[in-house]
């Protein structure tokens, strides 16, 4: 019996690594994606379990391993079992770097500066 197989694009969707179907379709066809360290271009690429995929999510880019090939689309406990997470942790940055003192006064620093104008007398 042949190895049982499924669209990259589809398989992706339903691992919910995308919310759509098309979004997948489109990383996909823009060239976002790796088979085996692969390009892969057409939606239609066929996988199975074993093949490991590299592609960018977000800030980060995700390397899974295909574990096994999903009958829907379901909760995400069951999509988690599809496949296995070789993505190395990496450091994200702050989103919004400290205060050093530049940019718009606070509301404090605002009165300080209004108080020290006004005249005297």
């Amino acid at each position: 019996m042949a190895e049982a197989k499924l669209r990259i694009d589809k398989w992706l969707w339903q691992a919910r690594f995308f919310k759509t179907r098309s979004l997948a379709a489109k990383q996909v066809s823009g060239g976002h994606v790796r088979l085996n360290g692969n390009r892969v271009l057409k939606p239609a690429q066929a996988v199975a379990p074993g093949d490991v995929l590299t592609f960018p999510q977000g800030r980060i880019v995700r390397v899974v391993r295909i574990e096994a090939l999903g009958e829907r689309r379901g909760p995400a406990p069951e999509a988690q079992g599809l496949y296995f997470d070789m993505t190395e942790k990496q450091d994200m940055p702050p989103k919004n770097p400290a205060f050093e003192g530049k940019g718009r006064p606070t509301k404090k620093e605002r009165r300080a500066l209004d108080l020290s104008r006004t005249p005297k007398g």
